[in-house]
């Protein structure tokens, strides 16, 4: 039985008033100490804030072209020659444009084929000169009159051309921005050509962004049309589509059967999930680097929190050794060291946690973009710096409560 009368004893409250009566006599030593957790933990929020928020934008950024494109091909088989060559299994029709828009939740659909001319040779001029390096022409793709809408396609000048050139076989084609640049053609307005195996195709337009197919932007575009008239295309390739978010697993299932009512199996459908897979990765990849950066910050606060601690204890000693002549046991003495600790991770995390948010929230309003912070994140982040001050000031209080009195009376002197 403790022989000591209970309003002698050394309480909690008597050592966190201890704690925090220390404190504020010292208030230069506490906006020091103060410093690094309020870095750390600011530094952890932030970064944490801004992967979230960056994340979100990037996924917005993928879902908003990722999530709306449908892309309908034929279906392929092993030709089992043993070079892993393939052959089509199926084939789309030639009104698939129509077929397919008559479906709920299609925006916009087109044709687009891949035209495989080997041989073939493109240039802007009518005659090649031998004197000059061969250079590789840029791919050739037949496409229907909606392809800007289906892959949300801009030109940069001129016109795309429309189901009046398909259907007349017109000779005409546009041009992807890095084909234009390869082919020398800056602008249309003096209505310049463009020379397929020396067959003359007035240029109408350059393209020179698109939200899904940027391989176009490298390609020479004719309406299909034209193509089955000059060079033979047999199949309209592949359907592209721009349908509305969250109808692609719908759209999956519906489009073979109206593409191919007799075969659906012969047509095979590239349709979005609920999310982007690929920002998905994106976002976990950035997630992972920001957590990686805040804890060295975090780390570094908790090492300066700790060496203004033992620089405390230093300048201490006489006080200590007061103390421990008066009565104060080692242990009360440690307890006083960590509970200033804690008292200073938890000012410093709750100042941290405040700047964290403000820092995210002022950034992405200067970016125009949706600030997201997890409340719990923020809670956290006060939670964390009481944490970091405890072990923190672990090992001060350890060496501030192995000092013998006597030493410390004549240290302190």
């Amino acid at each position: 039985m403790d022989p000591t009368p209970a309003a002698d004893r050394f309480r909690f409250t008597d050592l966190l008033g201890e704690a925090t009566a220390d404190i504020g006599s010292r208030p230069g030593r506490l906006v020091t100490t103060i410093v690094g957790t309020v870095l750390g933990v600011a530094a952890l929020i932030a970064t944490i804030g801004f992967a979230q928020t960056a994340a979100g934008q990037i996924a917005r950024q993928f879902d908003a072209s990722a999530a709306t494109a449908l892309v309908v091909t034929p279906a392929t088989a092993n030709t089992g020659g043993g070079d892993g060559s393939t052959v089509a299994t199926g084939v789309l029709p030639w009104d698939a444009v129509d077929r397919v828009e008559r479906l709920a939740g299609v925006e916009s659909a087109a044709l687009l084929a891949e035209l495989s001319l080997p041989e073939a040779t493109v240039t802007a001029v009518p005659v090649n000169d031998p004197s000059q390096a061969p250079v590789a022409p840029p791919a050739l793709y037949a496409a229907s009159a909606e392809l800007m809408d289906a892959v949300g396609g801009h030109l940069a000048t001129g016109r795309f051309f429309d189901s009046g050139h398909d259907a007349r076989g017109d000779r005409v084609v546009v041009l992807g921005a890095r084909a234009a640049d390869r082919l020398g053609v800056e602008r249309v307005d003096s209505q310049p050509s463009i020379f397929v195996d020396g067959i003359a195709y007035a240029v109408l337009g350059i393209v020179d962004r698109t939200d899904v197919r940027g391989e176009l932007l490298d390609a020479v575009i004719m309406p299909t049309g034209t193509a089955r008239a000059d060079v033979g295309l047999a199949t309209p390739g592949d359907l592209q589509a721009r349908i509305a978010v969250g109808t692609g697993p719908q759209l999956s299932e519906q489009a073979p059967l109206t593409l191919a009512p007799d075969e659906p199996g012969s047509l095979d459908v590239r349709a979005p999930s609920a999310r982007s897979q690929l920002g998905q990765s994106v976002q976990a990849d950035v997630n992972g680097v920001f957590v990686i950066l805040s804890v060295i910050v975090l780390l570094a606060g908790g090492v300066g929190i700790a060496s203004v601690t033992m620089l405390s204890v230093v300048e201490r000693t006489g006080e200590i050794g007061l103390r421990r002549a008066v009565g104060a046991t080692s242990r009360q003495i440690a307890g006083q060291f960590v509970a200033e600790s804690v008292v200073i991770g938890v000012l410093g995390g709750l100042i941290g946690a405040a700047v964290g948010v403000a820092a995210v929230v002022v950034i992405s309003a200067a970016r125009d973009w949706a600030p997201v912070v997890d409340p719990w994140v923020a809670l956290g982040g006060t939670v964390l710096g009481a944490v970091l001050g405890l072990v923190a000031g672990g090992l001060p209080a350890r060496r501030a409560a192995r000092i013998e009195p006597v030493e410390a009376l004549r240290g302190g002197t």
